[in-house]
């Protein structure tokens, strides 16, 4: 062995060391928003994070989410949300966050994800009932109040492709158009099924009784049900369906929206 292979097979442990550190010491200095933009990539922007603080391992920003593709009309929740980042799994490619919401999401989820893919382990979530109006008509012009909350499965994404179940419960909700208050408790249920997905709406209790299905698809997306009203609240109702859509039988309108 020559003089400079013993030199180099003494100087590579020391070498391997340099490198690991440097690598380390790199990592521990990237900044929160080096993750903020793969939550809008992941979630097709209707999950986004703002205003973002600390770093990747320690920080927080402040959550947004759009409902529907008009980010003009993204809500912007109260308090923050909070993550901590594990520090080996990035050396196989991956980001495993822990996060919760101070205010709305007060039991911590996992955020499992890589370049192509990503995990959340169940979950749920308060939100402001203005986050519908992000939906469009008839949602923006009924300006819908009451208490609205996210739960959901275990949801993947791969590929901007979704699989999971959402749940939106809508309890004691009323409207600005409808002197009837509330107009009742309400559940859609959204079943992402990759390139197609499924609505799914039902009423829980009250005098507005709203039901029907539709489908959701890149190119296009549908809903077909009913709006009916209990007899009793027939008069003070006959404005606002009237409003949801067309007659389709006593005291009841047919539900129609396709974009």
């Amino acid at each position: 062995m020559t003089y400079w292979m013993r030199r180099l097979r003494a100087a590579l442990p020391w070498l391997v060391v340099a490198v690991f550190s440097s690598a380390a010491v790199m990592l521990a200095m990237l900044p929160a928003a080096w993750i903020t933009p793969q939550f809008a990539r992941q979630s097709g922007g209707h999950v986004n994070l703002v205003d973002p603080a600390g770093s990747l391992w320690h920080g927080s920003a402040t959550l947004m989410l759009a409902a529907g593709s008009d980010m003009s009309a993204a809500t912007l929740l109260p308090g923050r949300i909070e993550w901590r980042t594990a520090f080996w799994p990035l050396f196989t490619g991956r980001v495993r966050m822990t996060m919760r919401q101070s205010e709305a999401m007060p039991e911590p989820i996992t955020v499992d994800a890589t370049p192509r893919s990503a995990n959340v382990t169940p979950g749920a979530i308060a939100v402001p009932a203005s986050l519908l109006s992000g939906l469009g008509a008839p949602f923006n012009t009924l300006d819908l109040q009451g208490d609205v909350r996210l739960s959901w499965s275990d949801w993947r994404s791969f590929n901007r492709q979704a699989f999971g179940q959402l749940t939106v419960a809508l309890n004691d909700v009323s409207s600005r158009v409808s002197p009837v208050k509330p107009l009742g408790s309400y559940q859609l249920v959204f079943q992402a099924e990759g390139a197609s997905s499924t609505l799914e709406l039902r009423t829980v209790k009250g005098p507005l009784m709203l039901n029907g299905r539709g489908v959701v698809s890149p190119a296009s997306t549908s809903f077909h049900g009913t709006a009916t009203s209990a007899p009793e609240a027939r008069d003070n109702l006959a404005g606002l369906l009237n409003l949801l859509g067309r007659p389709s039988g006593p005291d009841t309108v047919a539900l129609s929206f396709v974009h």
